[in-house]
This record gives structure tokens, C-alpha cells and sequence, in this order.
């Protein structure tokens, strides 16, 4: 049981399949969230709005299994992220979205799931 937090463009259900065989586990729910950054105001009040619209409770954040789909734009999501690691308390798991050329129009489509948590594990080990 996932709850699948989509902070970018909405994801066809035809997608949900993959992203739940990726995951290892079952979408349970589903929250678009608005993206809007403005670039003439500071992007940390604007992730922390952006977060805050989730609307989960302290307790939430730290215990749901949570998949994120994060903006395109990068400052954005770099924002996003610290934001939702602040929360969660560690890095959250994220789909990375990958762009496919049919001829004359471009798809899009899952390409992994990534653990950014184990990621970060990971590297630690390379730490000297």
C-alpha cells in the first residue's frame, strides 16, 4: 500500500501497472500536487508551500510508504526534495520519468524507481 505523491505532469493510469510492479507494491492513492515556482520570489518558502499543500500530518509523513514524482524543473525539485527529507527524515523513494520519440510525438514513460535513501546509503561507503 503506496501513496504516489505527483508534483509534475499527471501520470496516465495505463502507467500505474508498471510503476506498482517497479515499486514492489500497490498504489493506494494518488495526489497531484500543483507546481508553480515563481523565479522573482526565494524557492524555500515557495517547496515548503508546495509540501505543506500535501496536507499530512507530521506522523504521516515519517510512517506512509511514500513514492514521489518530482517537478521537471530542477531547482524546484532540488527544493522539494530537502523539504520532503526534512519531513520523512530521510530520502524519499522517486520515479524518474524518461522522454520516447514515436515517429512525430513525444511519450513519455517510467523508467525506474529509485530508492534515493539507499542511494545515499550507498555512497557513504565511498566517504574517505
Amino acid at each position: 500500500m503506496m501513496l504516489l505523491l505527483n508534483f509534475s505532469h499527471p501520470l496516465p493510469l495505463e502507467q500505474y501497472p508498471q510503476i506498482e510492479q517497479l515499486a514492489g507494491q500497490k498504489i493506494t492513492s494518488v495526489r497531484n500536487i500543483t507546481v508553480h515556482f515563481d523565479n522573482e520570489q526565494p524557492f524555500v518558502p515557495q517547496a515548503g508551500e508546495v509540501v505543506d499543500s500535501v496536507g499530512l500530518s507530521p506522523q504521516e509523513w515519517q510512517t506512509l510508504p511514500i513514492l514521489i514524482n518530482l517537478p521537471s524543473y530542477n531547482f524546484g525539485a532540488v527544493t522539494i526534495l530537502v523539504e520532503l527529507h526534512g519531513r520523512m527524515g530521510y530520502f524519499p523513494t522517486i520515479l524518474r520519468i524518461r522522454p520516447v520519440s514515436n515517429g512525430t510525438l513525444t511519450n513519455y514513460e517510467v523508467a525506474e524507481v529509485i530508492n534515493l535513501q539507499a542511494m545515499r546509503d550507498n555512497a557513504r561507503a565511498d566517504r574517505r
